[in-house]
Order: C-alpha cells, then structure tokens, then sequence
C-alpha cells in the first residue's frame, strides 16, 4: 500500500475511535449551517430583552386620570383641589360621559362632589384606581384645611435589581437555555430519523450513548457564547447586576443546559415526525414558560401547586440565577435547587438512552 493511502487508512482508524468527537463536531456543524436557529438562540433573546428593557425603563410615575362630574354644588372646589395634585389627570365630564369612561377604564376613579362632601366610585378590584382614590382623598382633606398631625419627610432611591428588566433577565436566560436545548437537540434527532440517517449511524461502530452525548457537549459549546451575550447586554447595556459570584452562575447555567438537553433527548426518543416533536415539545415546556416564573414571580400561583412548580427545572433555573444574580446568594445555598436540575439531567438522560429508538 503506498504512503499516502496508509495515511488515510490511519486517519479512518482515528475517527472511528472517536465517534463522540466527530459526533460532536456534526452537531456543531449543522447549528451554524441554519440562520434561523442562530437567529432564535442568540438574537431573539437580545430583542425580547431589549424592548421590554424600553417599555419598562425607570421613568416618573404617571399621573392616574380621574372624572369629576360638572354642575354639582361644589364641583369647581373639588376640580381645583384636584387639579392642584400634580399626581392626578383630572376630567371634567357630565354625568353619563363620565360613568362610561369610568366603565371602559379611561379614568381610574369618578368623582361625584355634594355639596360639602363628595363620593368615589371605583373599581377596588384595580389596583390603580385605589391608588387614584388615594391621592384624590389626600388632595381634597388638604385643600379643606387638614394638617398632617406627623411631620414627614422623605428620601427617593433608585437601587440596581429592583426593576423589572432585572427580574426578567435572569428568566429570559433560563428560557434561552430551555428552548434552545429542547427544540435543537428534538429537532435534530428526528430529522435524521425521518431522513433514515439514524439507521445508518446504528450500522456503525458507534455507540447509542456516544450518539446522544453527541447533542449534549455541543450544547455546552454554545452555551459560552449563549450566555456570554445575553449577560454581557444585561450588565453592559441594562444595567443589570450580578451580585453573587460569576462562577456560580456559570455553574448553575451549564446544570440547566444539561438538564434541558436531557429533556429533549428524551422527547425525541420515539417521535418519527416534526409534527410529533413539535407536539411533544409544545406540550412539555408551555407550562413553564406559563408557570416557572420568566415573565412575572410563580409565587403569584396557589399555594397548592407551589410544590409541583418548585420542582419544575426551569423553575428551578429562573430562582437560582435570580438569587444568585440580584441577591448575592452563594452557590451552596441553592443546593436544593441544583438537586433538582441534576435529578431531570439523570433520570431524563437515563429514559432517553432506554426508549431511544433508531427507526
């Protein structure tokens, strides 16, 4: 045999004894060959976060808009007491057009003056209106002559972590992690299933544990970059603090990702189509995304339920990053969170190396 045919003989060799780096290296090739998924794992992630940092920027409090009904006896006191808040967007309207603006919810309160009293009508259910019931009781006990028997005085500050932006980043990347490591990996599997590649792979000397961790490790080479963007905009751009130790959030992301992966690997176990897939992975990470706390606290649920939602992966994800990032938490202290990720990570990986089905 000549040099250079010995030469490919040996590099034959070489890559079939390393299955899992070529395995791998497939994964990695086929992500970066697909705008729409870089796209969807680096982009969307930074416009979602960066329009609901703009909606939800730090910015004065806006006035609560009010109806004052006109023609009552003493309608033009009220209207200047009012008017003279600087809290309160007063409306001078007749009787039936104010009562609908109060029912379609132009104003949060209606004020109705009488004489030397007035009455409040409002919904006690929204939470601006009692607010605006509020301040028009204030401005009104005031202009009346009321003096505050407690002298009072007050200091306004503006601490990173308390906005909104601040609570969502830290679930924006639990959901990147979630979304990204289900649908690629569940995607992937049965594409090549239904393309009949998967029976030709079990053909080869590799193994169905190589092939599976295949998905896994080219995920954790994405997520560097993953999570490198998204918190880089978050602190750089956002503002957003990381108060605990960059380690353990880094710690806390890879577990997340591993768990997720293992999550998809065993939803694309036995699905043959896209439509099965899509259905499945629909079905799993809905309730999350719903129930795991990304967009608002899951706190907000019945306490019934909470334990079925503190035992949910991304839940666990959103809470540990959150507590670490904008609390300071150590590592250690989330250690029943970490539990929790790593029992999805084993038993998922486990179910999906037993049902895994090449056909």
């Amino acid at each position: 045999m000549s040099e250079h045919g010995s030469a490919r003989v040996r590099k034959s060799r070489r890559l079939v004894e390393r299955p899992l780096a070529q395995l791998t290296l497939v994964r990695m090739r086929e992500f970066f060959r697909e705008p729409e998924a870089i796209f969807w794992t680096f982009g969307f992630p930074l416009l979602l976060a960066g329009g609901l940092a703009i909606a939800f920027r730090n910015k004065p409090a806006e006035a609560v808009p009010v109806a004052v009904v006109s023609g009552a006896a003493g309608s033009e006191r009220v209207i200047a007491a009012l008017k003279a808040d600087s809290g309160l967007v007063v409306d001078v309207l007749g009787d039936s057009a104010a009562a609908a603006s109060l029912r379609m919810g132009k104003v949060a309160l209606l004020v109705e003056p009488r004489g030397d009293s007035v009455r409040y009508r409002f919904d006690s259910d929204r939470a601006e209106a009692r607010s605006a019931r509020m301040i028009a009781d204030v401005a009104l006990q005031r202009a009346a002559g009321r003096v505050d028997p407690v002298a009072v005085s007050e200091s306004r500050v503006t601490e990173a972590g308390s906005r909104y932006i601040d609570f969502f980043l830290p679930g924006l990347l639990g959901m990147n992690l979630m979304g990204a490591s289900v649908w690629s990996i569940a995607f992937s599997v049965v594409t090549a299933r239904s393309k009949r590649l998967l029976k030709r792979l079990s053909a080869t000397p590799m193994r169905r544990g190589q092939y599976l961790a295949s998905f896994i490790l080219s995920r954790l080479v994405f997520l560097a970059i993953e999570v490198g963007v998204i918190l880089g905009i978050g602190t750089w751009m956002l503002g957003v603090p990381v108060r605990g130790s960059l380690v353990a959030v880094l710690a806390i992301t890879l577990l997340a990702a591993l768990a997720f992966s293992g999550i998809g690997l065993l939803i694309s176990s036995r699905a043959r189509t896209v439509e099965a897939v899509s259905g499945l992975a629909n079905f799993v990470l809905f309730p999350m995304w719903i129930f795991s706390g990304v967009f608002f606290a899951s706190t907000r649920f019945p306490d019934v339920v909470q334990p079925l939602i503190k035992a949910l992966p991304l839940t666990a994800t959103n809470d540990a990053l959150r507590a670490v990032m904008l609390q300071g938490a150590t590592l250690g202290s989330q250690a029943l969170n970490l539990a929790i990720l790593t029992a999805w990570l084993v038993v998922t990986f486990v179910a999906a190396l037993r049902l895994f089905q090449w056909r």
